[in-house]
């Protein structure tokens, strides 16, 4: 989820200042997602640029502008309500990556990095879990909103320890055999490099 599509969200419930904006914004994602009062209005002057924001009158005694939702910005954001997260366009996992290249990188410690990982991602995982015990058992609006980003992160979690055990697993059964230094320099001129082969995600690089 970006900003845009949050402060438009938060915007097509009544117009707002942008330190609202931002508390609104922290507050509903459990402070999953800081925002700096800066980046909101940084959003927000893009989103004035592109139509889909005007501000509501002039400027109160502090110097506060209040935002509201354009018949263009209504419409963009009941666009995206009604449109499934692409997963092609989410952000790269670095964790993936880093296993990645330490697998073709010699003098690496794979299992040690697994390892440290996997260490880390268990703590997460006892903390994520500790912070849920605390909710409420009748949550209301904004408590549910906070228990769905949390049992996001608990799922995520859980499922990363469960890949890293898999890498483990495969580690041992197929070691990773990282390509010398001097590979690609011994490869002549008029014939492809070898590429190394790898477990595909179904996703686009």
């Amino acid at each position: 989820m970006s900003v845009k599509q949050g402060l438009l969200a938060l915007l097509a419930e009544e117009p707002m200042y942008g330190a609202r904006l931002r508390s609104e914004f922290e507050a509903r994602t459990g402070g999953t997602w800081p925002l700096n009062v800066g980046q909101v209005y940084t959003t927000l002057a893009r989103l004035e640029r592109d139509g889909l924001v005007e501000p509501v009158g002039g400027s109160d005694e502090e110097g506060r502008i209040a935002y509201r939702l354009t018949e263009a910005g209504r419409a963009e954001i009941a666009s995206w309500w009604s449109t499934p997260v692409d997963r092609d366009s989410t952000p790269r996992d670095e964790l993936v990556i880093k296993l990645a290249l330490a697998v073709t990188s010699p003098g690496v410690d794979v299992q040690g990095v697994v390892q440290t990982q996997r260490t880390a991602t268990l703590r997460h995982l006892r903390d994520l879990t500790r912070l849920k015990s605390r909710t409420s058992d009748e949550p209301d609006a904004h408590d549910l909103a906070w228990l769905l980003v949390l049992e996001n992160l608990l799922f995520a979690a859980e499922a990363e320890v469960r890949w890293l055990d898999h890498v483990e697993s495969t580690l041992r059964r197929m070691p990773a055999v990282p390509l010398r230094a001097d590979a690609r320099s011994a490869v002549p001129d008029d014939e492809p490099a070898p590429r190394t082969s790898a477990p595909t995600t179904g996703g686009r690089s």
